[in-house]
């Protein structure tokens, strides 16, 4: 009984362990694959990019934890605006998630930019941007848009560009500027299984927004 005990136990281990080393294969598969397939399709420099009539900025929250101001937030802002100066974009269409009263990721940003100086009418808001994958697919889907910029940090962006080119979308992307006073190891390893997680989304689940709707055409 003690071995036949001793040899399951032996056999889930070596279960166990396979399963996690498939696991870990398939993550480093996916984080290398959107990596090299956003190769040459996002930018640093703001007189490298070319021009498009609509960039998707990409929401976060507006503050940690409720009380500090969130660098990833006023670095998306400032490269936004950035764009929008420099005559790259005409328009932003900005989406984020306000799946509650008390929070509104695209209002604050917009707030963010017509106080930089971005006209109003110049701003289209999608509330429904509850993750990458529905703020990219809507963009489409939702707001007629098949050719736009992506705007977000460079991990960020790679991923969404990945998504764009599953959906068979037309994108670039500007990479906001990453901050150096804000630990970027938690959001590394967050961002390794977000890559899994959207090979799965595109691949195997075929995964849809959690809400599409009319169409909102955008004209700028």
């Amino acid at each position: 009984m003690k071995q036949s005990l001793l040899f399951i136990a032996k056999k889930g281990l070596i279960w166990g362990g396979l399963g996690s080393f498939l696991a870990l294969l398939f993550t480093v598969g996916a984080h290398l694959w959107i990596k090299n397939s956003a190769v040459g399709l996002h930018y640093q420099a703001v007189e490298a990019m070319p021009k498009n009539d609509v960039a998707l900025l990409l929401g976060t929250n507006r503050l940690i934890n409720g009380k500090f101001p969130n660098p990833y937030f006023e670095s998306r802002i400032a490269a936004a605006v950035e764009l929008f100066e420099a005559g790259k974009v005409k328009h932003l269409l900005i989406s984020g998630d306000h799946s509650r009263a008390a929070y509104n990721e695209p209002q604050d940003m917009m707030d963010a930019l017509v106080a930089a100086g971005i006209p109003e009418g110049a701003i289209t808001l999608d509330y429904a941007g509850f993750r990458t994958l529905d703020s990219v697919v809507r963009a489409k889907e939702v707001f007629q848009q098949e050719r736009f910029t992506i705007i977000s940090q460079a991990f960020h962006n790679e991923r969404a560009l990945f998504i764009a080119q599953g959906r068979g979308l037309q994108a670039i992307a500007y990479d906001a500027k990453l901050p150096h006073t804000h630990p970027y190891s938690k959001v590394r390893w967050r961002e390794y299984l977000a890559r899994a997680k959207a090979v799965l989304d595109l691949y195997v689940l075929n995964k849809q927004p959690k809400f599409l709707g009319e169409a909102i055409a955008i004209h700028p």
